[in-house]
Protein backbone atom coordinates (compact mmCIF):
# COMPACT_ATOMS: atom_id res chain seq x y z
CA UNK A 1 0.00 0.00 0.00
CA UNK A 2 2.82 2.33 0.88
CA UNK A 3 4.64 1.65 -2.38
CA UNK A 4 1.47 2.37 -4.37
CA UNK A 5 1.12 5.73 -2.61
CA UNK A 6 4.74 6.60 -3.34
CA UNK A 7 4.35 5.63 -6.99
CA UNK A 8 1.27 7.84 -7.32
CA UNK A 9 2.99 10.69 -5.51
CA UNK A 10 6.03 10.43 -7.77
CA UNK A 11 3.81 10.35 -10.86
CA UNK A 12 1.78 13.36 -9.70
CA UNK A 13 4.98 15.27 -8.89
CA UNK A 14 6.44 14.63 -12.35
CA UNK A 15 3.14 15.60 -13.97
CA UNK A 16 2.96 18.77 -11.88
CA UNK A 17 6.49 19.84 -12.81
CA UNK A 18 5.74 19.05 -16.48
CA UNK A 19 2.59 21.21 -16.41
CA UNK A 20 4.50 24.11 -14.83
CA UNK A 21 7.27 23.85 -17.41
CA UNK A 22 4.71 24.19 -20.19
CA UNK A 23 4.29 27.81 -19.05
CA UNK A 24 7.80 28.70 -17.88
CA UNK A 25 7.44 32.49 -17.90
CA UNK A 26 4.11 32.40 -16.10
CA UNK A 27 5.50 30.05 -13.46
CA UNK A 28 8.57 32.23 -12.92
CA UNK A 29 6.50 35.40 -12.60
CA UNK A 30 4.21 33.63 -10.13
CA UNK A 31 7.20 32.61 -7.97
CA UNK A 32 8.66 36.12 -7.88
CA UNK A 33 6.20 37.26 -5.23
CA UNK A 34 7.34 34.49 -2.90
CA UNK A 35 11.01 34.95 -3.81
CA UNK A 36 10.96 38.63 -2.84
CA UNK A 37 8.70 37.94 0.13
CA UNK A 38 10.96 35.27 1.65
CA UNK A 39 14.08 37.28 0.78
CA UNK A 40 12.73 40.45 2.40
CA UNK A 41 11.65 38.58 5.56
CA UNK A 42 15.13 37.09 6.03
CA UNK A 43 16.97 40.30 5.10
CA UNK A 44 14.88 42.60 7.31
CA UNK A 45 15.12 40.24 10.29
CA UNK A 46 18.89 39.94 9.75
CA UNK A 47 19.35 43.71 9.63
CA UNK A 48 17.14 44.22 12.69
CA UNK A 49 18.93 41.44 14.58
CA UNK A 50 22.33 42.90 13.75
CA UNK A 51 21.38 46.42 14.86
CA UNK A 52 19.80 45.14 18.08
CA UNK A 53 22.72 42.85 18.88
CA UNK A 54 25.19 45.70 18.44
CA UNK A 55 23.24 47.83 20.90
CA UNK A 56 22.95 44.95 23.37
CA UNK A 57 26.71 44.28 23.18
CA UNK A 58 27.45 47.95 23.88
CA UNK A 59 25.20 47.86 26.96
CA UNK A 60 26.77 44.61 28.18
CA UNK A 61 30.20 46.23 28.04
CA UNK A 62 29.00 48.64 30.72
CA UNK A 63 28.48 45.66 33.04
CA UNK A 64 25.23 43.99 34.09
CA UNK A 65 26.22 44.30 37.78
CA UNK A 66 27.16 47.97 37.50
CA UNK A 67 25.22 51.12 38.31
CA UNK A 68 26.49 54.29 36.63
CA UNK A 69 26.03 57.68 38.25
CA UNK A 70 26.77 60.66 36.00
CA UNK A 71 27.01 64.36 36.71
CA UNK A 72 24.35 66.31 34.85
CA UNK A 73 24.00 70.07 34.57
CA UNK A 74 20.63 71.05 36.08
CA UNK A 75 17.98 71.94 33.51
CA UNK A 76 17.00 75.12 35.37
CA UNK A 77 20.43 76.63 34.60
CA UNK A 78 20.15 75.76 30.92
CA UNK A 79 16.64 77.19 30.65
CA UNK A 80 17.18 80.35 32.68
CA UNK A 81 18.93 82.20 29.86
CA UNK A 82 21.27 83.90 32.32
CA UNK A 83 25.01 84.06 31.74
CA UNK A 84 26.22 82.27 34.85
CA UNK A 85 29.89 82.85 35.62
CA UNK A 86 30.07 79.79 37.85
CA UNK A 87 28.10 76.55 37.67
CA UNK A 88 28.33 74.18 40.63
CA UNK A 89 26.81 70.76 40.11
CA UNK A 90 27.57 67.06 39.88
CA UNK A 91 28.53 64.21 42.17
CA UNK A 92 30.49 64.74 45.37
CA UNK A 93 33.35 62.98 47.10
CA UNK A 94 31.01 62.77 50.05
CA UNK A 95 28.58 60.76 47.91
CA UNK A 96 31.29 58.15 47.41
CA UNK A 97 31.81 57.82 51.17
CA UNK A 98 28.07 57.44 51.76
CA UNK A 99 27.80 54.76 49.08
CA UNK A 100 30.74 52.82 50.48
CA UNK A 101 29.29 52.72 54.00
CA UNK A 102 25.51 52.63 53.54
CA UNK A 103 24.69 49.67 51.31
CA UNK A 104 25.72 46.06 52.08
CA UNK A 105 24.98 44.95 48.50
CA UNK A 106 27.59 47.32 47.06
CA UNK A 107 31.01 45.72 46.54
CA UNK A 108 32.94 48.63 45.06
CA UNK A 109 32.50 52.32 44.40
CA UNK A 110 34.85 53.82 41.83
CA UNK A 111 34.84 57.60 41.33
CA UNK A 112 35.91 59.24 38.07
CA UNK A 113 36.65 62.78 37.00
CA UNK A 114 36.68 63.79 33.30
CA UNK A 115 38.32 66.92 31.89
CA UNK A 116 39.37 67.95 28.40
CA UNK A 117 43.05 68.82 28.02
CA UNK A 118 45.48 68.89 25.08
CA UNK A 119 48.24 66.29 25.20
CA UNK A 120 51.59 66.93 23.55
CA UNK A 121 54.36 64.57 22.53
CA UNK A 122 57.30 65.90 20.50
CA UNK A 123 55.61 67.90 17.73
CA UNK A 124 52.26 66.15 17.94
CA UNK A 125 49.19 67.47 19.78
CA UNK A 126 45.98 65.59 20.52
CA UNK A 127 42.90 66.67 22.48
CA UNK A 128 42.65 64.14 25.30
CA UNK A 129 39.89 63.43 27.73
CA UNK A 130 41.65 62.98 31.05
CA UNK A 131 39.94 60.38 33.24
CA UNK A 132 41.00 60.69 36.86
CA UNK A 133 40.09 57.47 38.63
CA UNK A 134 41.38 54.75 40.96
CA UNK A 135 43.18 51.48 40.36
CA UNK A 136 39.84 49.63 40.66
CA UNK A 137 38.44 51.22 37.49
CA UNK A 138 39.62 48.41 35.23
CA UNK A 139 38.20 45.80 37.60
CA UNK A 140 34.64 46.95 36.88
CA UNK A 141 35.30 48.20 33.34
CA UNK A 142 37.63 45.48 32.00
CA UNK A 143 39.71 46.47 28.99
CA UNK A 144 42.43 44.40 27.36
CA UNK A 145 45.96 45.50 28.27
CA UNK A 146 48.11 45.82 25.14
CA UNK A 147 51.39 46.96 26.70
CA UNK A 148 52.80 48.11 30.05
CA UNK A 149 50.58 48.11 33.13
CA UNK A 150 47.44 49.66 34.53
CA UNK A 151 47.13 52.14 37.39
CA UNK A 152 48.08 50.86 40.85
CA UNK A 153 47.23 51.86 44.41
CA UNK A 154 50.80 53.04 44.83
CA UNK A 155 50.26 55.50 41.95
CA UNK A 156 47.30 57.02 43.81
CA UNK A 157 49.10 57.12 47.15
CA UNK A 158 52.11 58.90 45.63
CA UNK A 159 50.04 61.22 43.40
CA UNK A 160 52.19 59.92 40.56
CA UNK A 161 52.31 61.67 37.20
CA UNK A 162 51.52 58.55 35.18
CA UNK A 163 48.99 57.88 32.42
CA UNK A 164 47.41 54.91 30.65
CA UNK A 165 46.43 55.66 27.04
CA UNK A 166 44.00 53.96 24.71
CA UNK A 167 45.46 52.26 21.65
CA UNK A 168 43.89 54.83 19.32
CA UNK A 169 45.16 57.78 21.36
CA UNK A 170 48.66 56.28 21.58
CA UNK A 171 48.87 55.82 17.82
CA UNK A 172 47.66 59.36 17.11
CA UNK A 173 49.85 61.04 19.71
CA UNK A 174 53.01 58.92 19.73
CA UNK A 175 53.10 57.78 16.10
CA UNK A 176 55.81 55.15 15.67
CA UNK A 177 57.68 56.08 18.83
CA UNK A 178 58.05 53.49 21.59
CA UNK A 179 55.23 54.26 23.98
CA UNK A 180 55.93 52.68 27.37
CA UNK A 181 58.19 54.86 29.48
CA UNK A 182 57.77 57.83 27.19
CA UNK A 183 56.69 61.22 28.49
CA UNK A 184 53.88 63.47 27.30
CA UNK A 185 52.80 66.85 28.60
CA UNK A 186 49.24 67.74 29.59
CA UNK A 187 48.57 71.40 30.31
CA UNK A 188 52.31 71.94 30.76
CA UNK A 189 52.73 69.03 33.19
CA UNK A 190 54.79 65.94 32.30
CA UNK A 191 53.22 62.47 32.58
CA UNK A 192 54.94 59.13 32.09
CA UNK A 193 53.06 56.70 29.83
CA UNK A 194 52.92 53.41 31.75
CA UNK A 195 50.37 51.43 29.76
CA UNK A 196 48.19 51.13 26.68
CA UNK A 197 44.75 49.51 26.67
CA UNK A 198 42.40 48.50 23.90
CA UNK A 199 39.54 50.97 23.86
CA UNK A 200 35.91 50.01 23.29
CA UNK A 201 34.23 52.96 21.60
CA UNK A 202 30.72 53.20 23.04
CA UNK A 203 29.79 56.08 20.76
CA UNK A 204 28.06 59.35 21.44
CA UNK A 205 25.16 59.40 23.84
CA UNK A 206 26.64 56.69 26.04
CA UNK A 207 28.24 57.16 29.41
CA UNK A 208 30.49 60.21 29.83
CA UNK A 209 33.58 58.15 30.63
CA UNK A 210 32.82 54.78 28.98
CA UNK A 211 34.59 54.88 26.44
CA UNK A 212 36.17 57.28 23.99
CA UNK A 213 39.05 56.82 21.64
CA UNK A 214 41.20 59.58 23.13
CA UNK A 215 40.92 58.77 26.84
CA UNK A 216 43.96 59.04 29.11
CA UNK A 217 43.62 57.42 32.56
CA UNK A 218 45.45 59.22 35.37
CA UNK A 219 45.27 58.66 39.17
CA UNK A 220 42.38 60.63 40.66
CA UNK A 221 44.61 62.03 43.39
CA UNK A 222 46.95 63.40 40.72
CA UNK A 223 44.12 64.99 38.74
CA UNK A 224 42.77 66.73 41.87
CA UNK A 225 46.20 68.01 42.80
CA UNK A 226 47.35 69.08 39.32
CA UNK A 227 44.11 70.37 37.78
CA UNK A 228 41.66 70.89 40.66
CA UNK A 229 37.87 70.78 40.49
CA UNK A 230 37.35 74.12 38.74
CA UNK A 231 37.37 74.16 34.94
CA UNK A 232 37.20 77.06 32.50
CA UNK A 233 35.26 76.82 29.25
CA UNK A 234 35.93 79.31 26.46
CA UNK A 235 32.93 79.71 24.13
CA UNK A 236 32.07 82.57 21.75
CA UNK A 237 34.58 84.91 23.33
CA UNK A 238 33.24 84.41 26.86
CA UNK A 239 34.55 82.34 29.73
CA UNK A 240 32.34 80.20 31.94
CA UNK A 241 33.48 78.30 35.00
CA UNK A 242 32.26 74.95 36.25
CA UNK A 243 32.92 73.41 39.65
CA UNK A 244 32.37 69.64 39.44
CA UNK A 245 33.98 67.32 41.95
CA UNK A 246 33.18 64.05 40.18
CA UNK A 247 31.73 63.43 36.75
CA UNK A 248 30.93 59.77 37.26
CA UNK A 249 30.76 57.06 39.90
CA UNK A 250 30.67 53.38 38.94
CA UNK A 251 29.02 51.09 41.49
CA UNK A 252 29.57 47.33 41.41
CA UNK A 253 26.76 45.33 43.07
CA UNK A 254 27.42 41.89 44.58
CA UNK A 255 24.74 40.01 42.59
CA UNK A 256 22.80 40.77 39.42
CA UNK A 257 19.43 40.21 41.13
CA UNK A 258 20.25 43.01 43.62
CA UNK A 259 21.11 45.62 40.98
CA UNK A 260 17.70 47.23 40.41
CA UNK A 261 16.79 47.34 44.13
CA UNK A 262 20.17 48.86 44.95
CA UNK A 263 19.74 51.42 42.16
CA UNK A 264 16.43 52.53 43.66
CA UNK A 265 18.01 52.88 47.11
CA UNK A 266 20.94 54.87 45.67
CA UNK A 267 18.53 57.17 43.85
CA UNK A 268 16.64 57.89 47.09
CA UNK A 269 19.91 58.66 48.86
CA UNK A 270 20.98 61.11 46.15
CA UNK A 271 17.58 62.80 46.24
CA UNK A 272 18.05 63.35 49.96
CA UNK A 273 21.49 65.01 49.74
CA UNK A 274 21.17 66.83 46.40
CA UNK A 275 18.77 69.76 46.37
CA UNK A 276 18.80 69.82 42.56
CA UNK A 277 18.73 67.01 40.01
CA UNK A 278 22.39 67.38 39.02
CA UNK A 279 23.01 63.67 38.43
CA UNK A 280 21.71 60.81 36.35
CA UNK A 281 21.36 57.16 37.35
CA UNK A 282 21.91 54.58 34.59
CA UNK A 283 21.32 50.88 35.14
CA UNK A 284 22.80 48.85 32.23
CA UNK A 285 20.82 45.75 33.31
CA UNK A 286 17.51 47.61 32.96
CA UNK A 287 18.64 49.07 29.63
CA UNK A 288 19.57 45.56 28.48
CA UNK A 289 16.15 44.14 29.33
CA UNK A 290 14.41 47.07 27.69
CA UNK A 291 16.53 46.71 24.55
CA UNK A 292 15.82 42.98 24.32
CA UNK A 293 12.07 43.66 24.62
CA UNK A 294 12.32 46.36 21.94
CA UNK A 295 14.26 43.93 19.77
CA UNK A 296 11.43 41.36 19.93
CA UNK A 297 8.84 43.99 19.03
CA UNK A 298 11.03 45.32 16.24
CA UNK A 299 11.46 41.82 14.79
CA UNK A 300 7.71 41.21 14.86
CA UNK A 301 7.01 44.51 13.08
CA UNK A 302 9.69 43.88 10.44
CA UNK A 303 8.45 40.33 9.90
CA UNK A 304 4.85 41.52 9.55
CA UNK A 305 5.82 44.17 6.98
CA UNK A 306 7.86 41.67 4.96
CA UNK A 307 5.06 39.10 5.32
CA UNK A 308 2.84 41.29 3.15
CA UNK A 309 5.04 40.30 0.21
CA UNK A 310 4.35 36.65 1.01
CA UNK A 311 0.63 37.39 1.05
CA UNK A 312 0.91 39.00 -2.37
CA UNK A 313 2.84 35.97 -3.58
CA UNK A 314 0.13 33.66 -2.24
CA UNK A 315 -2.55 35.59 -4.11
CA UNK A 316 -0.46 35.22 -7.25
CA UNK A 317 -0.33 31.44 -6.75
CA UNK A 318 -4.10 31.27 -6.28
CA UNK A 319 -4.63 33.35 -9.39
CA UNK A 320 -2.39 31.19 -11.57
CA UNK A 321 -3.88 27.95 -10.22
CA UNK A 322 -7.44 29.15 -10.90
CA UNK A 323 -6.38 30.01 -14.44
CA UNK A 324 -4.80 26.56 -14.74
CA UNK A 325 -8.06 24.90 -13.62
CA UNK A 326 -9.96 26.78 -16.34
CA UNK A 327 -7.39 25.85 -19.01
CA UNK A 328 -7.35 22.17 -18.01
CA UNK A 329 -11.05 21.63 -17.48
CA UNK A 330 -11.26 19.05 -20.29
CA UNK A 331 -8.19 17.22 -18.91
CA UNK A 332 -9.85 17.06 -15.50
CA UNK A 333 -13.03 15.68 -17.06
CA UNK A 334 -11.11 12.93 -18.88
CA UNK A 335 -9.26 11.92 -15.72
CA UNK A 336 -12.51 11.82 -13.74
CA UNK A 337 -14.22 9.79 -16.50
CA UNK A 338 -11.54 7.09 -16.46
CA UNK A 339 -11.75 6.66 -12.70
CA UNK A 340 -9.62 9.34 -11.01
CA UNK A 341 -10.94 10.20 -7.57
CA UNK A 342 -11.50 13.73 -6.33
CA UNK A 343 -8.69 13.33 -3.80
CA UNK A 344 -6.28 12.59 -6.67
CA UNK A 345 -7.35 15.75 -8.50
CA UNK A 346 -6.92 17.78 -5.30
CA UNK A 347 -3.48 16.22 -4.76
CA UNK A 348 -2.43 17.00 -8.33
CA UNK A 349 -3.14 20.72 -8.07
CA UNK A 350 -1.81 20.95 -4.52
CA UNK A 351 1.48 19.44 -5.67
CA UNK A 352 1.79 22.05 -8.41
CA UNK A 353 1.06 24.82 -5.92
CA UNK A 354 3.60 23.40 -3.45
CA UNK A 355 6.27 23.10 -6.16
CA UNK A 356 5.81 26.78 -6.99
CA UNK A 357 5.88 27.93 -3.36
CA UNK A 358 8.74 25.65 -2.26
CA UNK A 359 10.96 26.53 -5.20
CA UNK A 360 10.16 30.23 -4.71
CA UNK A 361 10.97 29.87 -1.00
CA UNK A 362 14.35 28.24 -1.67
CA UNK A 363 15.32 30.92 -4.18
CA UNK A 364 14.09 33.54 -1.70
CA UNK A 365 16.38 32.09 0.99
CA UNK A 366 19.32 32.55 -1.37
CA UNK A 367 18.26 36.16 -1.97
CA UNK A 368 17.74 36.65 1.77
CA UNK A 369 21.32 35.50 2.45
CA UNK A 370 22.75 37.67 -0.31
CA UNK A 371 21.13 40.96 0.80
CA UNK A 372 22.56 40.95 4.39
CA UNK A 373 25.98 40.02 3.00
CA UNK A 374 25.82 42.98 0.61
CA UNK A 375 24.63 45.32 3.38
CA UNK A 376 27.49 44.26 5.67
CA UNK A 377 30.07 44.47 2.87
CA UNK A 378 29.11 47.79 1.29
CA UNK A 379 27.33 49.66 4.10
CA UNK A 380 29.44 48.29 7.02
CA UNK A 381 26.24 47.53 8.95
CA UNK A 382 26.20 44.42 11.16
CA UNK A 383 23.67 41.78 10.09
CA UNK A 384 22.88 38.44 11.70
CA UNK A 385 21.00 35.72 9.81
CA UNK A 386 19.46 33.23 12.24
CA UNK A 387 18.40 29.66 11.49
CA UNK A 388 14.97 30.44 12.90
CA UNK A 389 14.39 33.13 10.25
CA UNK A 390 15.35 30.68 7.47
CA UNK A 391 13.08 27.92 8.77
CA UNK A 392 10.26 30.37 9.47
CA UNK A 393 10.44 31.92 6.01
CA UNK A 394 10.51 28.57 4.21
CA UNK A 395 7.71 27.23 6.41
CA UNK A 396 5.53 30.25 5.68
CA UNK A 397 6.28 29.90 1.97
CA UNK A 398 5.14 26.26 1.97
CA UNK A 399 2.10 27.14 4.07
CA UNK A 400 1.20 29.87 1.56
CA UNK A 401 1.34 27.26 -1.22
CA UNK A 402 -1.04 24.97 0.66
CA UNK A 403 -3.45 27.69 1.82
CA UNK A 404 -3.72 29.49 -1.50
CA UNK A 405 -3.62 26.31 -3.55
CA UNK A 406 -6.34 24.42 -1.67
CA UNK A 407 -9.28 26.39 -3.10
CA UNK A 408 -8.29 25.98 -6.78
CA UNK A 409 -7.60 22.27 -6.11
CA UNK A 410 -11.01 21.71 -4.50
CA UNK A 411 -12.69 23.67 -7.28
CA UNK A 412 -11.00 21.45 -9.85
CA UNK A 413 -12.06 18.29 -8.01
CA UNK A 414 -15.71 19.41 -7.85
CA UNK A 415 -16.07 19.82 -11.61
CA UNK A 416 -18.79 17.61 -13.10
CA UNK A 417 -17.05 15.14 -15.46
CA UNK A 418 -19.81 15.43 -18.10
CA UNK A 419 -19.66 19.24 -18.09
CA UNK A 420 -15.86 19.13 -18.10
CA UNK A 421 -15.77 16.83 -21.15
CA UNK A 422 -17.98 19.24 -23.09
CA UNK A 423 -15.62 22.17 -22.31
CA UNK A 424 -13.65 23.44 -25.29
Amino acid sequence: MKSVFLIRLSRDLKLGVKNLLLHKLRSVLTMLGLVFGVGSVIAMLAIGEGASQETINQIRKLGSQNILLEAQKPTDENASGRNLNLSVYGLLYQDVLRLQTSFPTIQRVIPAKAIQKPGRYAKRTLDLRIIGTTEQWFDVVPRELIAGRRLSKEDLDKHANVAVLTEYGARRLLGKSYAIGGSMTVDGKAFEIIGIIKNENAGEGQSQTLDRQTDAYIPLSTVRERFGDLTFNHTNGSVTRELVELHEVVIRVDREENVEATAQAVTRMLETFHKRKDYQVNVPLALLRQTEATKRTFSIVLGAIAGISLLVGGIGIMNIMLASVTERTREIGIRRAIGARRSQIVMQFLIESLVLSSLGGLIGIGLGLLIPFAVTTFASMPTIVTWSSLVLSLGISVAVGVIFGIYPAIRAARLDPIVALRHD
